[in-house]
Protein backbone atom coordinates (compact mmCIF):
# COMPACT_ATOMS: atom_id res chain seq x y z
CA UNK A 1 0.00 0.00 0.00
CA UNK A 2 2.72 2.42 0.94
CA UNK A 3 6.14 2.98 -0.59
CA UNK A 4 8.67 5.67 -1.32
CA UNK A 5 8.67 7.10 -4.83
CA UNK A 6 12.21 8.11 -5.66
CA UNK A 7 11.02 10.23 -8.60
CA UNK A 8 9.59 12.65 -6.05
CA UNK A 9 11.97 12.95 -3.08
CA UNK A 10 10.58 15.45 -0.60
CA UNK A 11 12.72 18.23 0.81
CA UNK A 12 12.56 18.35 4.61
CA UNK A 13 13.25 21.58 6.48
CA UNK A 14 13.58 20.41 10.10
CA UNK A 15 14.19 22.27 13.32
CA UNK A 16 13.60 25.46 15.26
CA UNK A 17 12.69 28.38 13.05
CA UNK A 18 12.26 26.19 9.97
CA UNK A 19 9.11 28.08 8.94
CA UNK A 20 11.40 30.93 7.98
CA UNK A 21 12.52 28.84 4.99
CA UNK A 22 9.13 29.17 3.31
CA UNK A 23 10.19 32.26 1.42
CA UNK A 24 12.74 30.15 -0.45
CA UNK A 25 10.57 27.04 -0.75
CA UNK A 26 7.21 28.34 -1.99
CA UNK A 27 7.20 29.26 -5.69
CA UNK A 28 6.32 32.81 -6.68
CA UNK A 29 4.49 32.13 -9.94
CA UNK A 30 0.83 32.44 -8.98
CA UNK A 31 -1.58 32.49 -6.04
CA UNK A 32 -0.88 30.28 -3.02
CA UNK A 33 -3.75 28.66 -1.11
CA UNK A 34 -2.93 28.08 2.57
CA UNK A 35 -5.11 25.35 4.08
CA UNK A 36 -5.57 24.61 7.77
CA UNK A 37 -7.93 23.07 10.28
CA UNK A 38 -9.99 24.37 13.15
CA UNK A 39 -7.99 27.45 14.02
CA UNK A 40 -5.32 26.19 16.45
CA UNK A 41 -2.63 27.40 14.04
CA UNK A 42 -4.06 30.89 14.51
CA UNK A 43 -4.14 30.63 18.29
CA UNK A 44 -0.57 29.32 18.61
CA UNK A 45 0.93 31.81 16.17
CA UNK A 46 1.99 29.29 13.52
CA UNK A 47 -0.24 30.77 10.82
CA UNK A 48 1.13 34.24 11.55
CA UNK A 49 4.67 32.90 11.08
CA UNK A 50 3.64 31.35 7.76
CA UNK A 51 2.04 34.57 6.53
CA UNK A 52 5.08 36.60 7.54
CA UNK A 53 7.31 34.26 5.55
CA UNK A 54 4.99 34.64 2.52
CA UNK A 55 4.64 38.41 2.77
CA UNK A 56 5.57 38.92 -0.90
CA UNK A 57 3.14 36.26 -2.21
CA UNK A 58 -0.51 36.44 -3.24
CA UNK A 59 -1.99 34.27 -0.48
CA UNK A 60 -5.52 32.91 -0.05
CA UNK A 61 -6.77 31.02 3.02
CA UNK A 62 -9.05 28.04 3.47
CA UNK A 63 -9.72 26.88 7.03
CA UNK A 64 -11.99 24.31 8.62
CA UNK A 65 -10.50 21.05 7.34
CA UNK A 66 -11.61 18.45 9.87
CA UNK A 67 -9.82 15.56 11.52
CA UNK A 68 -10.62 12.76 9.07
CA UNK A 69 -10.98 15.37 6.31
CA UNK A 70 -14.40 15.37 4.67
CA UNK A 71 -14.98 15.36 0.95
CA UNK A 72 -17.80 17.86 1.32
CA UNK A 73 -15.47 20.40 2.94
CA UNK A 74 -12.58 19.72 0.59
CA UNK A 75 -14.70 20.34 -2.49
CA UNK A 76 -15.29 23.90 -1.25
CA UNK A 77 -11.52 24.35 -1.26
CA UNK A 78 -11.41 22.88 -4.77
CA UNK A 79 -14.01 25.39 -5.95
CA UNK A 80 -12.04 28.27 -4.42
CA UNK A 81 -8.76 27.09 -5.93
CA UNK A 82 -10.28 26.67 -9.38
CA UNK A 83 -11.95 30.07 -9.25
CA UNK A 84 -8.76 31.86 -8.16
CA UNK A 85 -6.45 29.80 -10.40
CA UNK A 86 -4.30 28.72 -7.47
CA UNK A 87 -0.80 27.60 -8.48
CA UNK A 88 0.43 26.13 -5.18
CA UNK A 89 -1.11 24.63 -2.02
CA UNK A 90 0.42 24.93 1.43
CA UNK A 91 -1.06 22.74 4.17
CA UNK A 92 -0.51 24.09 7.69
CA UNK A 93 -1.46 21.65 10.43
CA UNK A 94 -1.50 17.93 11.12
CA UNK A 95 -1.86 14.91 8.90
CA UNK A 96 -5.57 15.40 8.31
CA UNK A 97 -5.00 18.87 6.87
CA UNK A 98 -2.22 17.51 4.67
CA UNK A 99 -4.28 14.51 3.56
CA UNK A 100 -7.18 16.78 2.70
CA UNK A 101 -4.88 19.11 0.81
CA UNK A 102 -3.52 16.20 -1.21
CA UNK A 103 -7.05 15.41 -2.30
CA UNK A 104 -7.65 19.05 -3.19
CA UNK A 105 -4.43 19.05 -5.22
CA UNK A 106 -5.60 16.06 -7.24
CA UNK A 107 -9.22 17.20 -7.53
CA UNK A 108 -8.55 20.70 -8.89
CA UNK A 109 -7.50 19.51 -12.38
CA UNK A 110 -9.59 16.30 -12.30
CA UNK A 111 -11.66 16.21 -15.49
CA UNK A 112 -13.23 12.76 -15.39
CA UNK A 113 -16.44 13.38 -13.48
CA UNK A 114 -16.81 13.57 -9.70
CA UNK A 115 -13.39 13.80 -7.99
CA UNK A 116 -14.69 11.32 -5.38
CA UNK A 117 -13.87 8.72 -8.04
CA UNK A 118 -10.21 9.23 -7.13
CA UNK A 119 -10.84 7.36 -3.87
CA UNK A 120 -13.99 5.35 -4.59
CA UNK A 121 -12.90 3.89 -7.93
CA UNK A 122 -9.11 4.40 -7.85
CA UNK A 123 -9.51 6.68 -10.85
CA UNK A 124 -5.98 7.62 -11.96
CA UNK A 125 -4.59 10.97 -10.91
CA UNK A 126 -3.30 12.42 -14.18
CA UNK A 127 -2.32 15.84 -12.80
CA UNK A 128 -2.16 17.69 -9.49
CA UNK A 129 -1.41 21.17 -8.22
CA UNK A 130 1.96 21.08 -6.40
CA UNK A 131 1.85 21.29 -2.61
CA UNK A 132 3.98 21.64 0.46
CA UNK A 133 3.28 21.53 4.18
CA UNK A 134 4.09 22.99 7.56
CA UNK A 135 3.52 20.09 9.92
CA UNK A 136 2.29 20.78 13.46
CA UNK A 137 1.37 17.27 14.63
CA UNK A 138 3.58 14.16 14.39
CA UNK A 139 1.43 11.17 13.47
CA UNK A 140 0.52 10.26 9.92
CA UNK A 141 3.82 10.52 8.08
CA UNK A 142 1.88 12.19 5.28
CA UNK A 143 4.61 14.82 5.04
CA UNK A 144 6.88 12.32 3.29
CA UNK A 145 4.66 10.11 1.15
CA UNK A 146 2.12 10.35 -1.64
CA UNK A 147 -0.87 8.88 0.18
CA UNK A 148 -3.96 10.27 1.89
CA UNK A 149 -7.29 9.19 3.37
CA UNK A 150 -10.57 11.07 2.85
CA UNK A 151 -14.03 10.65 4.40
CA UNK A 152 -17.49 11.28 2.95
CA UNK A 153 -20.41 11.95 5.25
CA UNK A 154 -23.17 11.08 2.79
CA UNK A 155 -21.97 7.51 2.32
CA UNK A 156 -20.23 6.96 5.68
CA UNK A 157 -17.01 5.98 3.91
CA UNK A 158 -13.36 6.61 4.67
CA UNK A 159 -11.11 5.64 1.78
CA UNK A 160 -7.44 5.99 0.83
CA UNK A 161 -5.76 7.02 -2.39
CA UNK A 162 -2.22 7.55 -3.53
CA UNK A 163 -0.25 9.12 -6.34
CA UNK A 164 3.33 10.33 -6.84
CA UNK A 165 1.77 13.58 -8.04
CA UNK A 166 0.57 14.48 -4.52
CA UNK A 167 3.93 13.85 -2.90
CA UNK A 168 4.80 17.11 -1.10
CA UNK A 169 7.40 19.25 -2.83
CA UNK A 170 8.70 20.09 0.64
CA UNK A 171 7.72 19.67 4.28
CA UNK A 172 8.61 22.05 7.11
CA UNK A 173 8.91 20.34 10.49
CA UNK A 174 9.50 22.55 13.52
CA UNK A 175 8.76 20.47 16.63
CA UNK A 176 8.13 23.64 18.63
CA UNK A 177 4.92 24.20 16.65
CA UNK A 178 3.44 21.21 18.48
CA UNK A 179 4.07 22.42 22.04
CA UNK A 180 0.48 23.63 22.45
CA UNK A 181 -1.13 20.35 21.36
CA UNK A 182 -3.49 18.76 23.88
CA UNK A 183 -2.30 15.44 25.35
CA UNK A 184 -4.99 13.51 23.43
CA UNK A 185 -3.54 14.55 20.08
CA UNK A 186 0.03 13.80 21.13
CA UNK A 187 -0.98 10.36 22.39
CA UNK A 188 -2.93 9.69 19.21
CA UNK A 189 0.18 10.54 17.20
CA UNK A 190 2.26 8.04 19.15
CA UNK A 191 -0.30 5.28 18.63
CA UNK A 192 -0.70 6.10 14.93
CA UNK A 193 3.06 5.95 14.42
CA UNK A 194 3.33 2.68 16.36
CA UNK A 195 0.67 0.98 14.26
CA UNK A 196 2.18 2.28 11.03
CA UNK A 197 5.36 0.43 11.97
CA UNK A 198 3.56 -2.78 12.91
CA UNK A 199 1.60 -2.88 9.64
CA UNK A 200 4.93 -3.17 7.83
CA UNK A 201 6.76 -5.28 10.41
CA UNK A 202 4.36 -7.80 11.97
CA UNK A 203 3.86 -10.05 8.96
CA UNK A 204 6.17 -13.02 8.35
CA UNK A 205 9.98 -13.47 8.13
CA UNK A 206 11.37 -12.53 4.73
CA UNK A 207 15.13 -12.26 5.20
CA UNK A 208 15.01 -8.51 5.81
CA UNK A 209 16.98 -8.03 9.06
CA UNK A 210 17.86 -4.40 8.32
CA UNK A 211 14.24 -3.36 7.80
CA UNK A 212 13.29 -5.28 10.96
CA UNK A 213 15.92 -3.49 13.01
CA UNK A 214 14.91 -0.12 11.58
CA UNK A 215 11.30 -0.81 12.52
CA UNK A 216 12.27 -1.93 16.00
CA UNK A 217 14.40 1.19 16.46
CA UNK A 218 11.35 3.37 15.84
CA UNK A 219 9.28 1.33 18.31
CA UNK A 220 11.93 1.44 21.02
CA UNK A 221 12.34 5.18 20.54
CA UNK A 222 8.58 5.64 20.86
CA UNK A 223 8.60 3.61 24.08
CA UNK A 224 11.20 5.98 25.52
CA UNK A 225 10.24 9.33 24.03
CA UNK A 226 6.45 8.99 23.85
CA UNK A 227 5.77 9.10 27.61
CA UNK A 228 8.48 11.72 28.01
CA UNK A 229 6.91 14.14 25.56
CA UNK A 230 3.51 13.69 27.22
CA UNK A 231 4.98 14.39 30.64
CA UNK A 232 7.08 17.35 29.42
CA UNK A 233 5.20 18.94 26.50
CA UNK A 234 7.86 21.61 25.95
CA UNK A 235 10.82 19.21 25.88
CA UNK A 236 12.08 20.09 22.42
CA UNK A 237 14.39 17.09 22.04
CA UNK A 238 11.69 14.57 22.97
CA UNK A 239 9.19 16.22 20.64
CA UNK A 240 11.77 16.35 17.83
CA UNK A 241 12.41 12.62 18.21
CA UNK A 242 8.67 11.95 18.08
CA UNK A 243 8.38 14.01 14.87
CA UNK A 244 11.19 12.08 13.21
CA UNK A 245 9.80 8.71 14.31
CA UNK A 246 6.45 9.57 12.72
CA UNK A 247 8.11 10.62 9.48
CA UNK A 248 10.36 7.57 9.29
CA UNK A 249 7.50 5.20 10.09
CA UNK A 250 5.72 5.89 6.82
CA UNK A 251 8.15 7.33 4.30
CA UNK A 252 8.86 3.97 2.70
CA UNK A 253 12.18 3.22 4.41
CA UNK A 254 11.04 0.28 6.53
CA UNK A 255 8.69 -1.06 3.85
CA UNK A 256 11.32 -1.56 1.16
CA UNK A 257 11.23 -5.17 -0.01
CA UNK A 258 8.99 -6.49 2.76
CA UNK A 259 5.34 -7.68 2.89
CA UNK A 260 2.80 -5.31 4.41
CA UNK A 261 -0.50 -5.87 6.19
CA UNK A 262 -2.69 -2.70 6.67
CA UNK A 263 -5.75 -4.69 7.80
CA UNK A 264 -5.86 -2.80 11.11
CA UNK A 265 -6.00 0.48 9.20
CA UNK A 266 -8.72 -0.64 6.81
CA UNK A 267 -10.88 -1.94 9.66
CA UNK A 268 -10.19 1.18 11.70
CA UNK A 269 -11.26 3.37 8.80
CA UNK A 270 -14.68 1.73 8.91
CA UNK A 271 -15.05 2.37 12.65
CA UNK A 272 -14.24 6.03 12.06
CA UNK A 273 -16.62 6.23 9.09
CA UNK A 274 -19.50 4.69 11.07
CA UNK A 275 -18.90 6.14 14.52
CA UNK A 276 -16.60 9.14 14.16
CA UNK A 277 -13.86 8.11 16.59
CA UNK A 278 -10.33 9.42 16.12
CA UNK A 279 -8.17 7.50 13.67
CA UNK A 280 -5.62 6.48 16.32
CA UNK A 281 -8.39 5.48 18.70
CA UNK A 282 -9.75 3.11 16.06
CA UNK A 283 -6.29 1.59 15.62
CA UNK A 284 -5.88 1.06 19.35
CA UNK A 285 -9.21 -0.80 19.42
CA UNK A 286 -8.62 -2.92 16.32
CA UNK A 287 -4.96 -3.93 16.53
CA UNK A 288 -5.09 -6.30 19.53
CA UNK A 289 -8.06 -8.15 18.03
CA UNK A 290 -6.39 -8.50 14.63
CA UNK A 291 -3.17 -9.80 16.20
CA UNK A 292 -5.03 -12.40 18.26
CA UNK A 293 -7.10 -13.61 15.31
CA UNK A 294 -3.98 -13.73 13.13
CA UNK A 295 -1.65 -15.08 15.80
CA UNK A 296 -0.91 -18.36 14.01
CA UNK A 297 0.00 -16.61 10.76
CA UNK A 298 2.09 -13.98 12.53
CA UNK A 299 3.60 -16.11 15.30
CA UNK A 300 7.26 -15.92 14.24
CA UNK A 301 7.26 -12.16 13.91
CA UNK A 302 5.18 -11.72 17.08
CA UNK A 303 7.77 -13.72 19.02
CA UNK A 304 10.54 -11.56 17.56
CA UNK A 305 8.57 -8.39 18.30
CA UNK A 306 7.93 -9.46 21.88
CA UNK A 307 11.55 -10.41 22.50
CA UNK A 308 13.18 -7.36 20.93
CA UNK A 309 10.72 -4.66 21.99
CA UNK A 310 9.19 -5.88 25.27
CA UNK A 311 11.61 -8.57 26.45
CA UNK A 312 9.16 -11.50 26.28
CA UNK A 313 9.08 -14.61 24.07
CA UNK A 314 5.35 -15.06 24.63
CA UNK A 315 3.40 -13.67 21.63
CA UNK A 316 0.21 -13.30 23.69
CA UNK A 317 2.15 -11.29 26.25
CA UNK A 318 3.53 -9.09 23.46
CA UNK A 319 -0.03 -8.27 22.38
CA UNK A 320 -1.00 -7.55 25.99
CA UNK A 321 2.04 -5.28 26.44
CA UNK A 322 1.12 -3.38 23.29
CA UNK A 323 -2.39 -2.73 24.56
CA UNK A 324 -1.02 -1.72 27.97
CA UNK A 325 1.29 0.78 26.27
CA UNK A 326 -1.61 2.38 24.43
CA UNK A 327 -3.64 2.64 27.61
CA UNK A 328 -0.66 4.10 29.50
CA UNK A 329 -0.74 6.96 26.99
CA UNK A 330 -4.41 7.57 27.78
CA UNK A 331 -5.72 5.96 24.58
CA UNK A 332 -8.54 3.52 25.31
CA UNK A 333 -8.72 0.18 23.55
CA UNK A 334 -12.24 -1.29 23.49
CA UNK A 335 -15.43 -0.52 21.61
CA UNK A 336 -17.28 0.08 24.87
CA UNK A 337 -14.70 2.71 25.85
CA UNK A 338 -16.01 4.83 22.95
CA UNK A 339 -19.67 3.96 23.29
CA UNK A 340 -19.64 1.83 20.13
CA UNK A 341 -22.28 -0.94 20.14
CA UNK A 342 -21.34 -4.60 19.92
CA UNK A 343 -23.04 -4.98 16.55
CA UNK A 344 -20.24 -2.85 15.05
CA UNK A 345 -18.41 -6.12 14.42
CA UNK A 346 -21.19 -7.33 12.15
CA UNK A 347 -21.61 -3.98 10.40
CA UNK A 348 -17.94 -3.63 9.57
CA UNK A 349 -17.57 -7.25 8.48
CA UNK A 350 -20.62 -6.89 6.23
CA UNK A 351 -19.04 -3.92 4.48
CA UNK A 352 -15.92 -5.93 3.65
CA UNK A 353 -18.07 -8.84 2.51
CA UNK A 354 -19.99 -6.53 0.16
CA UNK A 355 -16.73 -5.37 -1.38
CA UNK A 356 -15.34 -8.89 -1.70
CA UNK A 357 -12.33 -7.69 0.27
CA UNK A 358 -9.48 -9.88 1.46
CA UNK A 359 -7.13 -8.20 3.89
CA UNK A 360 -3.69 -8.92 5.30
CA UNK A 361 -0.19 -9.47 4.00
CA UNK A 362 -1.32 -12.59 2.12
CA UNK A 363 -4.82 -11.30 1.36
CA UNK A 364 -6.25 -14.22 3.31
CA UNK A 365 -8.03 -12.39 6.14
CA UNK A 366 -11.74 -12.91 5.55
CA UNK A 367 -14.71 -10.75 6.55
CA UNK A 368 -15.53 -13.37 9.20
CA UNK A 369 -12.10 -12.89 10.72
CA UNK A 370 -12.74 -9.15 10.70
CA UNK A 371 -15.91 -9.84 12.67
CA UNK A 372 -13.99 -12.07 15.10
CA UNK A 373 -11.30 -9.44 15.61
CA UNK A 374 -13.84 -6.76 16.50
CA UNK A 375 -16.00 -9.11 18.58
CA UNK A 376 -13.00 -9.50 20.89
CA UNK A 377 -12.89 -5.75 21.40
CA UNK A 378 -16.39 -5.18 22.74
CA UNK A 379 -15.06 -4.46 26.24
Amino acid sequence: MFGFDYRNPVRIAFGKGAIGNLGDLVPKDGPVLVTYGGGSVKANGVLAQVMAALIDRQVLEFGGIEPNPRYETLMRAVDLARREKVAFLLAVGGGSVLDGTKFVAAAIPFADGDPWRIVSENSPVQAAVPLGCVLTLPATGSEMNGYAVVSRDSTQEKLPFGSPLVYPVFSVLDPATSFSLPPRQVANGIVDTWVHVLEQYLTYPCAAPLQDRQAEAILLTLLEEGPKTLAEPRDYDARANLFWCATQALNGTISCGVPQDWSTHYIGHELTAFFGIDHAQSLAVVLPGVLRVRLAAKREKLVQYGRRVFGTDDPEAAIDRTEEFFRSLGVKTTLADYGIPADAADRVAARFAERGARLGEKEDMTPDQVRQALAQRVG
